[in-house]
């Protein structure tokens, strides 16, 4: 079963895939757009009410494009990375309106994993982990993806 990281990197080289990035800097572009999304989660995660703001996005209760989540993606992928390349406004822009689209993709790989009839935070541990589990198991699955969000950046 892939990582967040990896299942965020597949959506990112498919939304830019239409998009003309120049060779010389397209790494650290998709490099950039996946750190940016993988860090929105991270800290949206430690913020009050963050885990229900992406149970609600990757569960598709809530809309990517209108998500605090997809902003503050937008936000960080603009400053950590667009400052300091020279893409053009038309590139960057465009690029960073690619962002709604990944992140809503990501819906698409949650599913009832635990079959009880509905998507919850269970779901999406095991989606992200592969790993079926009872109650410690499962803490400790959400511990082990939130050590590695907060260690990535």
């Amino acid at each position: 079963m892939a990582s967040i990281t990896d299942l965020i990197m597949q959506q990112v080289k498919s939304a830019a895939g239409g998009v003309e990035i120049p060779s010389n800097v397209k790494d650290q572009v998709l490099g950039g757009l996946s750190n940016s999304i993988l860090g929105s989660l991270t800290q949206t995660a430690a913020k009050p009410g963050g885990v229900d703001l992406i149970k609600g996005l990757l569960t598709g209760k809530s809309q990517a494009a209108s998500s605090p989540v997809t902003a503050l993606a937008g936000t960080l992928f603009k400053n950590n990375v667009l400052s300091k390349l020279s893409l053009g406004s038309g590139l960057g822009n465009s690029l960073t309106a690619l962002i709604p689209g990944i992140i809503g993709k990501l819906s698409n790989v949650i599913k009832d994993q635990d079959g009880d009839g509905d998507v919850d935070i269970n779901d999406i541990i095991i989606s992200l982990t592969g790993k079926k589990s009872g109650s410690s198991a499962l803490l400790g699955a959400a511990t082990g993806i939130l050590g590695g969000l907060f260690k990535k950046k």
